[in-house]
């Protein structure tokens, strides 16, 4: 399972890149490989809505199960990644680099403090199995 050391790690499964105050968002590799088979991504957001932390922004459907993808952070949406209604795969195929979901321009700097590190992740994967 890869775990990136620059990003950050929600304990629902979304990575955040940190920008300054920009960050882009995405599910992680062990929630994709979890989900199996990705075959359905709906955005539920729009660019210019604002999330607050833990807003549903996506629905991903795998030949497995369903899931929601939230907002590990506030903020305004800046940018969506379309390119996923037409190729869910690559959030199979590559979840930390092609499969980005959101840019969002953050409104609360201090929440980035309640998200974990890769190795505290890492470890949190860990202890859930597989």
């Amino acid at each position: 399972m890869k775990t990136p050391e620059n990003l950050k790690y929600s304990m629902t499964d979304e990575w955040v890149l940190v920008e300054g105050n920009i960050v882009t968002m995405g599910i992680t590799d062990y929630a994709q490989d979890s989900l199996s088979d990705i075959v359905f991504i709906e955005m539920l957001v729009s660019e210019e809505d604002v999330l607050n932390q833990g807003d549903n922004c996506a629905t991903l459907e795998s030949v497995k199960a369903a899931a929601d993808v939230h907002a590990p952070l506030s903020g305004k949406v800046i940018a969506i990644n379309d390119e996923l209604s037409d190729s869910p795969e690559k959030v199979n195929a590559s979840p930390y680099e092609d499969a980005w979901m959101i840019k969002m321009e953050l409104s609360n700097i201090s929440e980035l403090e309640g998200l974990m590190s890769a190795e505290a992740y890492a470890k949190y994967c860990d202890e859930r199995g597989h």
